[in-house]
């Protein structure tokens, strides 16, 4: 469904009108596949969230390509309304004048799929991720980091993607609303039968939840494993991710 081929990308380093380059992604290649869970891993500055940028389509990969059903996510048509997010800043993630409501539905207005709010579509989002109906006239400064991260996951589902992306989207939150959000993203796969491309460096939580791993260093994939085959991986760099399950 989502395919990553041959994609690098490189940014201008030290100023406006230097020369120099420094290389994020390396030739990077691998697909996701429907309804599947597949965790990006790696530490900060391994080149997961530019992946991220360009599959969102944010960015353009200097060389290869990022597909989505086979045509390129540079298209916006083939993005929108197919294609969510959820980012690890939910703060700067809502517009801070955006009821609940509003923000909900915001996709779905920008879609043209809906003139104004849709009460019984927020309230059954509100109630699938632990919210009630109250929320829906509350502005983003009345809520806690939980609860904001809930309301973004309601409006990443409410357009009923084929894909949602996560970066770091757990990552701010306190340990346990970290396990209730696992939780609900696991509910939701089923529900929905979406794919999810799970950025993070917690390689505990992507355990958790994701199907399968890819495993970044230095922009570039050091290895790819099914989450029961985890224990069998072969880099020294894998391995040492894993002892911080195990630790």
């Amino acid at each position: 469904m989502l395919r990553i081929e041959g994609v690098e990308k490189s940014y201008r380093k030290g100023g406006l009108f230097s020369r120099e380059r420094q290389t994020v992604l390396k030739n990077v290649s691998f697909e996701c596949k429907p309804g599947e869970c597949l965790g990006i891993i790696g530490e900060s500055g391994s080149g997961k969230s530019t992946l991220g940028r360009l599959i969102l389509g944010i960015e353009k990969p200097d060389r290869g390509a990022v597909l989505f059903e086979g045509k390129s996510v540079q298209d916006r048509r083939v993005r929108v309304g197919k294609i969510s997010a959820v980012f690890q800043d939910y703060t700067s993630s809502i517009n801070p004048f955006f009821t609940v409501e509003e923000a909900i539905m915001e996709p779905l207005t920008l879609q043209g799929k809906v003139q104004t709010g849709d009460p019984s579509k927020v309230d059954r989002l509100l109630h699938q991720v632990g919210l009630s109906p109250s929320y829906r006239t509350k502005y983003p400064h009345e809520l806690s980091g939980g609860e904001a991260q809930r309301v973004c996951i309601a409006r990443a589902i409410a357009a009923e993607p084929k894909c949602i992306l996560f970066d770091e989207a757990i990552s701010s939150l306190d340990g346990s609303v970290q396990i209730q959000v696992l939780e609900l993203l696991k509910e939701f796969r089923k529900i929905y039968n979406m794919s999810y491309l799970f950025i993070t460096h917690d390689i505990q939580a992507a355990a958790y939840i994701c199907d399968r791993v890819v495993i970044f260093r230095n922009g570039q994939i050091e290895e790819t494993a099914h989450i029961e085959q985890l224990k069998d991986v072969r880099s020294e760099y894998a391995q040492k991710l894993l002892q911080m399950i195990i630790a």
